[in-house]
């Protein structure tokens, strides 16, 4: 049974279990942001029930706001002077959000009072109406939900369709049949055919008349959208979680909830999935959802056509009565991802189109970051954030996110195959080609030269064997790369529109998945013959392979999910969606298939602006949010956001004050002073002290230990050092080696052997007590990766991992902020603070791995003696702050240590903790299977 937690204020805030402290601050808070209209930064450390204060604060806000607002429109129907209004009366468009009096009309002075009165009553009887109609579709709302809950309808109805999908797919086959031999003209072959670009007309000459709008069987199915929640997180597995975390809430029954994916991750149709590239998945699931209006208009157009129309095949999955039905069954129970495709394929129904169709009048909806930071994303995924209330969660990384959604990068390579292959595809079908489509194809052809160009590179040359004779990186801003590049002449705004329109990027991938292997031979085709070998000389490490041999099904499939020319698509639309705020690097690595051209986006807040402007609230959460100073100024005060309406908030850890001791080394056994700065840290006697200091560690610390250096190469260096040197024959006594490896696919392995280490070691006793795990900063395992209880019971971080000042990149934005933001007197300048900001909320998140639970113990040890001063201090979490010991000997931390294990210890852990420390394991290999993976 829930218990019901009131607060001083007032709140009942439903929650399973007794809540911590903290959970009822932070629901509290919570619920004052969503009522107030405010934007919060939320800060819980993980293992303080963050996700379930979240579900539980947010949901009771919904919960009174709904209450709210039925009340509120009930008084409105009793007001004096409502009477319904006469058939055929037009009601006023604007949806009723609260129902307060209507304002009596501004009259012009000397208007008889009998007018003003009419006009008022007017108003209050349309107000009135529109009530009764939004109760009305909320009473059928929840009859329909009601009794799909208690229906077989729903797999009667799949079991019927997949009855009638057998005969239509038979009777196409006949239709087919008859059509091919009564039609005399010789064309080309139906598949082909759709390689074929229509007639293309831009904007400016379309005309009214273009026919019924593609969209208007999707707008009938919609309902009006009611207030919701918007929950988004980085990985599926984190929004999965979540969604499991709401199914055991006190909300879990009662609450409308949808989750949101891609094409990728929902579509149930095999031949569709097994196309592998996003985009085109996304181009021939739209493909096959054409509009039956415009392709009818087409085929009386141009009659040639129609044999190309008519031979496209629909998905037998999406049609309007499966769809309603799936929607249906999605709101009335909580489910993820992997369950909503489970029971797309039982119902025979698109949990793509399912899931869209239930965001209108969802509670609570579900989805990952891309789907709401991006904007022609969160379009199409129909989603309005109008006066709705927004959550992103682990939200340390926003800023960094958001910049890469919306930076894209193209290599030489790329530039050159794209080129290739749309230069055949012209030549191969120029006499069925449009004036207009010929135009656009030779303005693409046009820019893909200048760009390879720009980079010092020849278009007509293979990319692999071409060797550039400036090397280096510059940057530039968009204005002068396209000066540069000798483009500027060119309408890149219609370029970009026709790629959008045309869908050539998606014509071109089914050109080359059916050219690029194998030609079938012809008259016209002669032309084609180098390109296969063309193509695949342009692969990264493909060698050739003898003529007889037959294509490789591996390398069709790289083909296709290589789609270069929809790289230069998204760099094109990056290049005309940003002015100021965008960059454009020039990287000349040697040969021209290593060198690339990447947009960059300095400014975050202008992609992140129209969010801010469009929700009612916001939350921004995460366990270690510090420094906040990036969120409010790089990121709300640039999207125009008022201070006054930021709200902060930090909570502490739910551990006891002693199971965690957190220190700050100034010095080394021998007494060398720690200061790894990147002119100190290669010397000898700081790696050789590094060593030492670890090899006390493994002598005092159970378990496991973790120590972060600050790159891959240092890492390499010292370990290098330390078998010279004997230092890694001494760690290996007492701790069994472990190293992070480079690749995301050996990490599994890696952490499956470290634990079984530690397990094994723990239970057999012995001089080995454990196992050191040597990692780096912002790597692999540095985020996602929860070193709960025996797997960490020490954190190490060597030095203070500041970003490579070198970075062409950091050094632009570096100084794209010290001239937008200003500066205080006393202060460092805003791109000196954005440095160890990036430092700060690395360290922040490697030492966050240890503590994850109430009953877990851990040291976190800071060796450099930089971390003593007080604005970096500062810049930790408060939970880390306020515990905070500085030793400026060794001998004294080391005492330190010596005292803190049996004081950590109580009876009765080590079960528990072993089963946590499993638990902990397996959701951080689902983190880690699901990030290497295609996102």
């Amino acid at each position: 049974m829930a218990d019901k937690i009131q607060e001083s204020s007032g709140i009942d805030f439903p929650f399973p279990f007794p809540p911590y402290s903290i959970q009822k601050d932070f629901m509290a808070k919570l619920y004052h942001v969503l009522e107030a209209g405010k934007i919060g930064i939320f800060e819980s450390p993980t293992g303080t029930g963050k996700s379930l204060s979240l579900i539980c604060g947010a949901l009771t806000w919904l919960r009174d706001f709904e209450q709210k607002k039925q009340q509120e429109e009930a008084r409105c129907l009793l007001a004096p002077g409502t009477q319904p209004l006469p058939e055929g009366q037009d009601l006023l468009p604007a949806a009723p959000s609260s129902c307060p009096a209507p304002p009596t009309a501004l009259m012009p002075g000397g208007e008889p009072d009998w007018v003003t009165q009419f006009v008022q009553r007017k108003e209050e009887r349309e107000l009135a109406e529109r009530v009764k109609e939004e109760q009305s579709r909320r009473r059928k709302r929840e009859e329909r939900l009601q009794q799909t809950r208690h229906s077989a309808q729903f797999k009667r109805a799949a079991q019927r369709q997949s009855r009638e999908e057998e005969e239509t797919k038979a009777l196409l086959r006949l239709s087919r049949e008859l059509l091919a031999e009564g039609s005399g003209a010789e064309l080309l072959e139906p598949e082909e055919e759709e390689l074929v670009l229509a007639e293309y007309t831009s904007d400016e000459e379309r005309t009214a008349a273009i026919g019924v709008d593609e969209d208007e069987d999707e707008e009938d199915l919609e309902e009006e959208h009611v207030t919701k929640i918007y929950y988004c997180s980085r990985t599926h597995s984190q929004l999965a979680q979540f969604v499991q975390e709401v199914q055991k809430s006190p909300f879990g029954k009662d609450t409308r909830l949808v989750t949101l994916g891609s094409r990728q991750n929902l579509c149930v149709n095999e031949d569709v999935r097994s196309l592998g590239a996003v985009q085109l998945i996304n181009d021939r699931c739209m493909e096959m959802q054409r509009s039956p209006h415009e392709n009818k208009n087409r085929a009386e157009a141009e009659k040639p056509k129609r044999r190309r129309q008519e031979g496209r095949t629909a998905c037998p999955f999406y049609n309007r009565e499966q769809t309603q039905l799936l929607r249906d069954e999605i709101l009335v129970a909580a489910r993820d991802m992997e369950q909503l495709v489970a029971l797309g394929r039982e119902a025979r129904a698109c949990p793509y189109y399912g899931s869209r169709l239930a965001v209108p009048v969802a509670q609570l909806v579900v989805l990952p970051y891309p789907m709401l930071l991006h904007a022609a994303t969160r379009q199409a995924a129909g989603i309005r954030l109008q006066g709705q209330v927004v959550i992103i969660d682990e939200a340390h990384n926003l800023i960094d996110t958001i910049t890469d959604i919306h930076s894209t990068e193209v290599s030489g390579s790329q530039l050159c195959q794209a080129h290739s292959q749309l230069l055949q595809y012209m030549e191969r079908y120029r006499k069925r080609l449009k004036a207009k489509n010929l135009m656009y194809i030779k303005q693409i052809l046009y820019l893909l030269e200048q760009f390879v160009a720009v980079l010092g590179g020849n278009i007509k040359q293979n990319p692999n064997t071409q060797s550039l004779s400036q090397t280096g990186t510059e940057l530039k801003t968009i204005n002068d790369f396209l000066f540069q590049s000798q483009v500027d002449n060119i309408n890149l705004f219609k370029v970009q529109r026709y790629f959008e329109k045309s869908k050539v990027s998606r014509k071109l991938c089914g050109f080359t998945e059916r050219y690029g292997a194998i030609l079938p031979p012809s008259r016209e085709q002669s032309r084609l013959a180098g390109l296969q070998q063309f193509l695949q000389s342009l692969q990264p490490g493909v060698t050739e392979t003898p003529a007889a041999a037959p294509p490789e099904e591996a390398e069709v499939e790289a083909m296709r999910a290589a789609s270069p020319l929809m790289h230069i698509e998204g760099f094109l639309t990056a290049l005309t969606t940003a002015n100021q705020d965008g960059r454009v690097i020039l990287s000349r690595q040697g040969s021209l298939s290593q060198s690339s051209l990447k947009f960059l986006l300095l400014n975050p807040a202008v992609q992140f602006a129209q969010v801010v402007k469009e929700c009612r609230a916001m939350v921004i959460a995460g366990g270690t949010m510090q420094p906040v100073s990036d969120f409010r100024e790089q990121l709300l005060a640039w999207a125009g956001t008022q201070s006054e309406r930021v709200v902060e908030f930090s909570c502490g850890h739910v551990i006891p004050p002693d199971n965690i001791l957190p220190l700050v080394l100034c010095s080394g056994p021998t007494g060398q002073q720690l200061e790894f700065t990147f002119q100190q840290r290669e010397l000898p006697a700081m790696m050789e002290e590094t060593g030492r200091i670890l090899c006390n560690l493994c002598n005092v610390v159970p378990g496991g230990l973790v120590c972060f250096f600050p790159s891959y190469e240092y890492q390499r260096q010292v370990l290098a050092h330390w078998d010279k040197s004997g230092l890694l024959a001494r760690l290996t006594v007492r701790k069994k080696l472990f190293q992070e490896p480079k690749r995301a696919s050996q990490v599994e392995q890696v952490l499956s052997a470290y634990s079984k280490c530690i397990k094994r070691c723990g239970q057999a006793g012995g001089p080995v007590t454990g196992a050191l795990l040597l990692s780096v900063v912002g790597g692999k395992m540095s985020e996602g990766i929860n070193f709960s209880d025996d797997l960490g019971r020490c954190v190490v971080m060597v030095g203070m991992p500041y970003p490579n000042i070198r970075s062409p990149e950091l050094q632009e934005k570096m100084a794209y902020l010290d001239q937008r933001l200003p500066r205080s007197p006393g202060q460092v300048p805003p791109g000196k603070a954005l440095l160890e900001n990036l430092c700060m909320k690395a360290v922040n998140q490697s030492i966050g791995r240890a503590i994850r639970h109430q009953r877990d113990f851990a040291s976190i040890v800071l060796l450099d003696q930089r971390y003593t001063r007080p604005p970096v201090l500062a810049k930790l979490p408060a939970w880390i702050r306020d515990r905070v010991e500085v030793k400026a000997t060794f001998g004294a931390a080391f005492a330190a240590l010596r005292k803190v294990r049996p004081a950590l210890s109580f009876p009765g852990s080590q079960r528990p903790a072993r089963e946590l420390a499993a638990h902990s394991l397996s959701l951080c290999l689902q983190f880690h299977r699901e990030k290497a993976g295609p996102s």
